[in-house]
């Protein structure tokens, strides 16, 4: 399990409160008892969440090994960025590590939003492309911890 040392942005952070309201109210509140996936990389990205309670691990499978655990999500954070980028397939799985609670969206109303709302549709994709440049680097330097002959030292 690896965390990293700054948070990925949060949606609180990242959008002003008069959108994140318009978010919240297509949103839906879920849990997921702990071993629950969430979903399965390569799978259909139709939904994503916003970790209320609990921790997710998002993995990467690892041909001929385990799933490797690229990052453990908790409160506030953004599960899932495959919805907003074509062809909507997951490019990780996730699994919750405790029981969660989460709001959860449905992909084509929140992208159907942002078409209809330039401003929101922009705020949204800084904020999800803050979270996927966040990510990238973190599986980065897990998968350099794991299988580099040195880790990922202190360059990255």
């Amino acid at each position: 399990m690896t965390t990293t040392s700054t948070p990925t942005p949060s949606m609180l952070r990242a959008l002003p409160a008069e959108q994140r309201e318009r978010l919240l109210r297509v949103a839906r509140e879920v849990s997921f008892p702990q071993g629950a996936r969430l979903f399965e990389e390569g799978g259909r990205a139709d939904r994503f969440w916003i970790i209320r309670t609990g921790t997710v691990e998002l993995d990467m499978h690892i041909p001929g090994r385990r799933a490797a655990v690229i990052e453990t999500l908790r409160h506030n954070e953004l599960v899932g960025w495959s919805w907003l980028f074509s062809p909507h397939a997951w490019h990780l799985g996730a699994e919750a590590a405790t029981p969660v609670r989460a709001y959860e969206f449905d992909a084509t109303a929140v992208r159907l939003m942002c078409q209809e709302d330039p401003a929101l549709g922009n705020a949204v994709a800084q904020w999800v492309g803050d979270v996927l440049a966040h990510r990238l680097h973190a599986a980065r330097t897990r998968l350099l911890d794991l299988y580099a002959p040195y880790g990922a030292g202190s360059h990255v």
